[in-house]
This record gives C-alpha cells, structure tokens and sequence, in this order.
C-alpha cells in the first residue's frame, strides 16, 4: 500500500508490523571477512563506503582506459621516434649545401616544428 502525500507527489510505502525484511546476501566474489566486516557498519558508514567504492572504482576505470591508450599510443610509435617527439610527426627531407637530412616535421598550432633525424646518405 502507498500513502501519497499532499504537499508533493513522493509516495511512500506503508510498512506493516507483519512484514519482515532480510539482510542482502552478499555477491559471491566478496571476501567473507569482507562482507563480515561490513555487515558491523552502521547504515550510515555504509552509505559513505558505498560512494567512495563507487568513486574509486570509477577512478580505477578510467586509469586502466588511459594506460589501455598509452600502450595502444607506445605500440603506435615508431621505435626510432624521440620523446620528445610526437607521434603525428612525418619524415621529411631537407636539402641543405647538397646534402640530404631526415627530419621529423610535425605541426603545433599554427608552427612547423623540425627536429633532425640522420643523413639520407647514411640511411643505405
């Protein structure tokens, strides 16, 4: 049975001295010393446990895709790129007094960055 309140449209239920209620069974992947633990907490520890799990695991979620990335990021980078280097960057070459160097060029904003890679000559 709901009871509606006058004042807002919350319903509430109504719960009579027959009704009893269990405690939840715990998942089975919960360690029993776990679940016994805190099965001592008050409602109110409870309800501060269950948000910082919640915090927490979604802080471990998004660690765990942001190194899934970093690796997939490493596995994409060639081995001879620098650090300093990004990974976007292409090989261009320059001609300088005759001679033929690899760069890596890459753009940042609204500048072309170089950095030197090794004489074309030397490249056989």
């Amino acid at each position: 049975m709901l009871v509606k309140h006058s004042s807002n449209t919350r319903q509430t239920p109504v719960i009579h001295s027959s009704t009893t209620y269990s405690p939840p069974t715990p998942p089975q992947d919960l360690p029993t010393d776990f679940a016994e633990t805190l099965d001592k907490y008050s409602s109110e520890l409870l309800r501060y446990v269950a948000r910082y799990a919640t915090e927490l695991a979604e802080y471990r979620e998004r660690e765990r895709r942001l190194a899934e990335r970093e690796e997939e990021h490493a596995q994409e980078r060639p081995d001879d790129l620098p650090d300093d280097v990004p990974s976007r960057a292409t090989i261009t070459v320059k001609e300088i007094n005759d001679n033929r160097y690899y760069y890596w060029q890459w753009r940042e904003g609204d500048k072309i960055k170089f950095k030197y890679k090794g004489s074309v000559e030397f490249d056989a």
